[in-house]
């Protein structure tokens, strides 16, 4: 018995000496690696890396830029369940234990002992920390060392909670997701406080090997991981055997899902992106920029359908132009989902196989065992195309439009009555532009580049420098009530020939119908866009003189012509520009500079904040005045003509009082325009060929470009009160003659009222009985 005891004396002793040496050699260890150990206390102020990201004026997010996905969430953001399932999986003892799990890391040497070979495990959360901050990934036992001793300093310097936090937003998780943030939306498209039990233990089980428990690309292993962790769990009694038997149940319910995107505006997505690489560099992809823009979510959203409208609209006009591939579907071999993979869906149109054509009917394949029925209603416009100018006859068979196997283009549409069904559709050639503008300080509400910019990625409203055509005739009118002309000055509508420099030996323009209309009121020529009227007056005001007017409203003079075609809108003007210059005659006068970044945070902080200069006089940030308020007033009161009136007066439609505008088209209809405004948008529609060929006969500004504004306008001012502005100091009303434009006694028949500055109030002349009525002069 003697000799046991001294056996078990030895034997403590030698543990004894073992744990002291052991103790004294970490503590050299210590000694003589503490100088080279980082500086943990850093970690207050780490900067993970998070990508930019783009947001609407009320925060609704619109991009996102950079390869790393991660959101960051503080520790209380973080719901219970989560924080359990990542401590279950990784680190039961994390909340007792001072940094490392002693248990663990002798559990490691003894396998390391017994076979040889270094096995995973034993790192707690801390020293996870450390490594993902501080180390690399190299299995080393030196490196292990500088993990022990960083997770000592960790766990000296900051809460648990901390901790927790800083490991939970950095780790790597797959998807190129980093954080639980960021997986949670990676994985399941949501935040990570709506995900359940199952899904929860689905992304805990990710760190110890993001891609073989993907749940995407291995979805056994995954679930055998995620089982694991919820029995971990329930064995910590972290979860009712209740819960954990209904998330064992639970199939696994992950897909691919990318950023949430809440509003379409991938252009200005762009322009933003561009903005701040230019005065960032590579950094903003990880800085963690967030850039809060003015745009307006339902604006935008009404935007981008306006224009698809608009070009869908203008493309069944003019035709089908057939199927955009064929393929023999004979065989056996095909695939039809692999071939429809090549043809990415474009906007709304989804891309179809045709399977079977019948008299009226066809059968087309949508994918992943979708098939739908088109219907005759749904393809009878399709007419053939020939030309700009031409259409085949009407279709009699489906089997004239379409064969089993071509590849086509669907959308559904919604009828009156509520009804969706699908109709035959396809990819619209032309490009298009839509933008609106705050009048008061140039921010900028919506944008829209084109049909679809991941097909298009050219930005027309900021890219596409094209003629104007009459919608330039704003701003010759402006100069022409500088010079003295007033709304009821009389111009001859007669023919102009000119040599004038610049243009042809002898230049004969014309209006658009070919007719003369003889002694033209200046409002009058303006409401039906009288061509010769407008020449006539460039003419007189002088080319220099008109060039240095239009330039007040934010044009460049070297995009203006230097002749008499100026007059005709013989510019270079991007759909940008219009809708800025528009906003000064809509909001009494001033340019604005429009823009579209509202303010600039980074990791939270905020680092810039828009200051743009407005429609005031006594304020902060004046914008310059460039007409006089009397000018504008007599050119919003004019322009509200087109509408009334004149070529745009389909947008009557709108039932509202206080809009204005232009209508626009080029020569042989290559570009259709239409700006228009009132005091609370300014919105510009542009569309055309980027190779510049002609829209077809009739396809003016007012068919065209028209549609779009009305169906954009009918949005953005749902909540905008209908209110014509006030009339100035120095604008007096009186009753002319409207064949004359002289002033007449109030009670004289067929008399109209117009408004004039109170210097330029024309002359009395008696009043006769034979006034042309107001009907036949418009």
């Amino acid at each position: 018995m003697t000799w046991l005891i001294r056996v078990g004396t030895v034997l403590l002793i030698g543990v004894f000496i073992i744990l002291l040496s052991g103790a004294a050699a970490i503590g050299v260890a210590y000694y003589r690696m503490a100088p080279d150990l980082p500086d943990t206390g850093a970690l207050s102020d780490v900067q993970l890396q998070v990508p930019l990201k783009v947001y609407s004026q009320a925060g609704e997010l619109i991009a996102e830029f950079g390869e790393k996905r991660r959101l960051l969430l503080d520790y209380a953001q973080i719901p219970q369940p989560v924080i359990n399932a990542f401590v279950a999986a990784e680190d039961a003892a994390f909340f007792s234990h001072p940094g490392i799990d002693p248990v663990s890391l002798l559990r490691a040497a003894f396998r390391l002992v017994v076979t040889g070979q270094r096995q995973q495990g034993g790192s707690t959360i801390t020293m996870q920390v450390a490594r993902n901050f501080y180390l690399s990934r190299d299995k080393t036992y030196l490196r292990k060392l500088y993990e022990i001793f960083l997770a000592w300093r960790i766990e000296r310097q900051f809460t648990k909670q901390d901790i927790l936090a800083l490991y939970l937003n950095k780790i790597y998780l797959g998807q190129r997701a980093y954080g639980v943030g960021a997986a949670a939306y990676a994985y399941y498209g949501r935040p990570l406080e709506q995900l359940n039990l199952a899904q929860i233990a689905m992304l805990a089980g990710l760190p110890k090997a993001p891609s073989r428990y993907n749940p995407l690309v291995n979805p056994e292993r995954a679930l055998i991981r995620r089982n694991y962790v919820l029995r971990q769990m329930l064995s910590l009694d972290m979860i009712s055997r209740g819960a954990y038997d209904q998330a064992l149940a639970a199939p696994v319910s992950a897909r691919p899902y990318r950023s949430p995107v809440q509003v379409e505006a991938p252009y200005v997505a762009e322009m933003v992106r561009a903005e701040l690489f230019e005065q960032y560099g590579e950094a903003v992809y990880t800085g963690g920029y967030e850039v809060y823009t003015t745009l307006q979510a339902r604006d935008q959203t009404a935007a981008n359908q306006a224009l698809r409208n608009t070009l869908d609209a203008y493309s069944q006009r003019h035709g089908y132009r057939g199927a955009e591939a064929h393929y023999d579907i004979s065989a056996e071999t095909t695939d039809p989902d692999a071939l429809l993979m090549q043809h990415p869906t474009v906007a709304a149109l989804r891309p179809g196989i045709v399977t079977a054509v019948g008299k009226k009917t066809a059968e087309v394949y949508l994918g992943q065992a979708e098939t739908i029925t088109l219907t005759w209603a749904g393809m009878r416009w399709a007419k053939k195309y020939i030309s700009p100018d031409q259409v085949g006859v009407g279709p009699k068979r489906a089997d004239t439009i379409l064969k089993p196997g071509d590849l086509i283009r669907v959308r559904q549409v919604t009828a009156t009555s509520g009804q969706t069904t699908w109709q035959l559709a396809q990819v619209p050639k032309l490009l298009g532009a839509l933008v609106s503008v705050r009048p008061a300080d140039g921010a900028i509400l919506a944008l829209t580049g084109g049909y679809d910019y991941y097909t298009q990625k050219f930005n027309s409203v900021t890219q596409a420098w094209r003629q104007p055509g009459s919608g330039l005739k704003a701003f010759v009118y402006s100069a022409a009530l500088e010079h003295g002309y007033t709304p009821a000055s009389i111009l001859h509508d007669a023919p102009v020939v000119s040599r004038d420099r610049g243009l042809e030996d002898l230049w004969r323009p014309e209006n658009y119908s070919g007719r003369l209309y003889g002694p033209t009121r200046l409002r009058a020529a303006l409401t039906h866009s009288r061509n010769l009227v407008s020449i006539r007056l460039l003419r007189d005001i002088g080319v220099p003189e008109m060039v240095r007017h239009i330039r007040r409203f934010g044009f460049s003079k070297d995009k203006l012509a230097d002749n008499l075609s100026l007059a005709l809108g013989n510019a270079s003007v991007t759909p940008l520009q219009m809708a800025a210059g528009y906003a000064v005659l809509a909001n009494g006068g001033y340019r604005v500079t429009p823009y579209i970044i509202n303010r600039i945070h980074q990791n939270g902080q905020l680092i810039y904040q828009a200051t743009p200069a407005t429609n005031c006089t006594v304020c902060d940030h004046p914008a310059p005045r460039v007409i006089s308020a009397q000018n504008q007033y007599l050119m919003y009161s004019m322009m509200r003509d087109v509408i009334r009136f004149g070529t745009a007066k389909a947008a009557r439609k709108l039932k509202r009082h206080d809009l204005a505008g232009k209508t626009g088209t080029t020569n042989d209809q290559r570009d259709a325009w239409f700006s228009g405004f009132n005091q609370a948008v300014s919105a510009s529609v542009w569309v055309g060929f980027d190779n510049n060929q002609k829209l077809g006969q009739g396809e003016v500004g007012g068919r065209v470009a028209l549609p779009a504004w009305m169906d954009y306008m009918v949005i953005a001012l749902q909540d905008v009160e209908d209110r014509v502005p006030e009339m100035p100091p120095g604008i007096v009303r009186t009753r002319i003659d409207p064949a004359t434009g002289l002033r007449v006694p109030p009670d004289t028949p067929n008399a109209i009222t117009e408004v004039f500055r109170q210097r330029n109030l024309p002359r009395l002349t008696p009043a006769v009985n034979n006034l042309a009525s107001e009907a036949e002069l418009y």
